[in-house]
């Protein structure tokens, strides 16, 4: 396994972090004892970052994700989790103060730990960005000088409004997802911005939430019609060739030196296995 300084923050994370979504069911049916052996499979194989959030699974990822931890010693890995987004619907999302405030309790009673390393909000786009400059960030940054996380950070899909947030709050990280990997690299383009901040950057889904990927994606994945074919006929290339799209995918993303952190969910423990063997 190959460990990187994440931005600013000091820590040594493993380049291969676990996606907490699939502990909450997002791509198949699990069950709690499947998801805690992909956990132990992941630690085993020298994964240190963990990142949940309350809405995989309505809770569910990081009940799974804590009672897989329960007998982890503390200093052995990094957790990170989110706050203001706890269901689909917009009416499912509170970036207001009262509410992070009280969610992060919630989180780390689920968890069973005193602290998180990052404190995200989730999906920002769907707030408002006022109040998240103003309300949301301060707040977290209240719960980061009472201990209760390391880091404060931000998510999101549109890759514009990371550079909106960051050119007026004070955040150590950020979640992209879908924007570094084979079908879309828009996250390139900011890279030497958020460089020269210093930000810690976590590109999640450098499978495109398997896109890029034999199975295929998902019914709930957004991407068009035209983009699903031609990524399915880009699979059955790389089988006829010997390969596997999906080990392709994620060594593009792994090979950026200036992404720190590429996060991969899995509820399958052979499946982490297969991936970490070809990093």
């Amino acid at each position: 396994m190959q460990y990187r300084i994440l931005g600013n923050t000091g820590l040594k994370v493993s380049a291969l972090a676990f996606g907490g979504s699939s502990l909450g069911s997002a791509f198949r049916r699990i069950d709690e004892s499947e998801g805690i052996r992909a956990v132990h499979t992941a630690i085993a194989n020298g994964i240190n970052l963990f990142d949940t959030a309350p809405y995989y699974g309505a809770t569910t990822a990081e009940t799974v994700l804590g009672k897989a931890l329960k007998d982890v010693p503390r200093v052995k890995y990094y957790l990170a989790t989110k706050v203001a987004r706890y269901g689909p619907e917009s009416k499912d999302f509170d970036f207001s103060p009262k509410r992070v405030t009280a969610s992060v309790d919630e989180s780390l009673a689920r968890l069973g730990v005193d602290y998180v390393d990052f404190i995200q909000v989730h999906d920002m786009e769907f707030g408002d960005v006022e109040q998240i400059v103003n309300e949301t960030i301060p707040a977290l940054q209240k719960v980061k000088a009472a201990g209760k996380a390391r880091f404060v950070g931000i998510s999101g899909l549109p890759v514009k409004l990371f550079r909106r947030v960051l050119d007026r709050a004070p955040v150590d990280q950020i979640q992209s997802y879908c924007h570094y990997c084979l079908n879309d690299t828009a996250l390139a383009d900011l890279l030497p911005y958020l460089k020269q901040k210093g930000v810690g950057i976590f590109n999640s889904a450098p499978l495109a939430m398997r896109l890029l990927s034999n199975a295929g994606p998902p019914a709930w994945h957004p991407a068009p019609a035209e983009l699903r074919a031609k990524c399915s006929t880009a699979a059955a290339l790389c089988r006829t060739r010997g390969s596997d799209i999906g080990k392709l995918a994620l060594q593009f993303s792994l090979a950026n030196p200036d992404i720190h952190t590429n996060i991969v969910g899995t509820a399958d423990p052979a499946r982490v296995l297969q991936n970490i063997s070809d990093i």
